[in-house]
């Protein structure tokens, strides 16, 4: 777990109105999904969930809910921006169990771009999936999936079966091997000269041209 607690309440004030009302109670709207329970509306401090973003383990990480005393491991599902001030204004929670397998989204980071021939020739890495969905245990979620670029030629292409993924964890499209990234080549420059198209007449000597 990410070590991350939320203090919540159950929001009494719903619709456009009701949400309103809360952000300006320097509160932020949400609602928790999952479980017997089913949908439930809540609102949650914005400080807090301020800091948790901060701390870059918000995003795709089991945290814990508290409410009066009773915690709840959960998992942030969307979270819905301001398009001009981009601080959050709702959050969708997810009810987990530790033990329970989810899918979740994990970030690709590459390693080693100087220990590729192809990049190191002026080819270029082109990014297929910036993102993988994995199927883990909540209690268990990988930080990044880490793919390794040492030797990829220009032309290479890097397949999920050749990515060593976190222990316990699996993709959740089994039924092809797809694509995460592949090293291109750059596209030349190719310089372009006027020619006279081919049977034209060449302009007869001292002929005045246009313009």
């Amino acid at each position: 777990m990410a070590g991350i607690v939320l203090n919540v309440e159950k929001r009494e004030r719903t619709g456009t109105g009701g949400a309103r009302a809360t952000r300006n109670s320097g509160l932020i709207p949400g609602v928790l999904y999952g479980g017997p329970r089913g949908a439930v509306p809540i609102e949650i401090n914005a400080k807090d969930v301020q800091m948790a973003l901060r701390s870059g383990k918000f995003v795709s990480h089991m945290v814990e809910l508290n409410h009066q005393g009773e915690t709840q491991p959960v998992i942030p599902r969307a979270i819905q921006f301001h398009p001009v001030t981009d601080e959050p204004i709702h959050i969708d929670l997810y009810r987990v169990e530790e033990n329970s397998e989810i899918d979740i989204d994990v970030v690709v980071h590459f390693k080693n771009h100087e220990a590729s021939p192809g990049l190191k020739r002026g080819g270029a890495l082109n990014i297929v999936r910036h993102t993988i969905k994995l199927r883990c245990k909540a209690s268990k979620i990988p930080e990044e999936i880490v793919v390794d670029l040492t030797g990829k030629e220009i032309g290479d292409s890097i397949h999920i079966s050749s990515i060593a993924l976190p222990e316990g964890a699996r993709p959740v499209i089994r039924d092809r091997d797809f694509t995460v990234a592949t090293i291109a080549g750059r596209k030349a420059e190719v310089e372009t000269t006027e020619t006279p198209a081919e049977g034209a007449a060449a302009p007869a000597e001292g002929e005045k041209k246009e313009g």
